[in-house]
């Protein structure tokens, strides 16, 4: 499969002009050959990383879910039931992530606040 190359890299801002000290030939010995060619990272070579890692993460998940089949009795203030133990533990998961992004976002706006009353003084 042929891979697709930029006339020019990319700059976010944030990378830093000159390239990496591991791709340079400063402070190489003498008799060493110099380290070998790598190409740059591109944000679709980040993305198929990220597919990698979404597809180990689901396959796992359908692991846990078949393997955590039998039923469980659960109680939660006045509520009582029974369902499968990986669904009490998928709405465990869920709530955890919701309370942590309600949590994170108050924060990140409580910065921003800060941040724009800082740049108006």
């Amino acid at each position: 499969m042929p891979m697709l190359r930029l006339s020019r890299p990319f700059r976010s801002g944030r990378e830093p002009a000159e390239p990496p000290r591991h791709l340079t030939t400063e402070g190489a010995d003498a008799g060493s050959s110099p380290p070998a060619a790598s190409t740059a990272r591109t944000r679709a070579g980040r993305a198929w990383a990220g597919m990698w890692a979404a597809a180990v993460a689901a396959i796992a998940f359908i692991v846990f879910l078949l393997s955590n089949t039998a039923t469980v009795r659960v109680s939660f203030l006045s509520l009582h039931g029974t369902l499968p133990l990986a669904v009490a533990l998928l709405i465990a998961m869920v709530a955890g992530i919701v309370i942590t992004l309600i949590v994170g976002t108050t924060r990140i706006t409580q910065l921003r606040r800060q941040a724009r009353r800082a740049r108006q003084r």
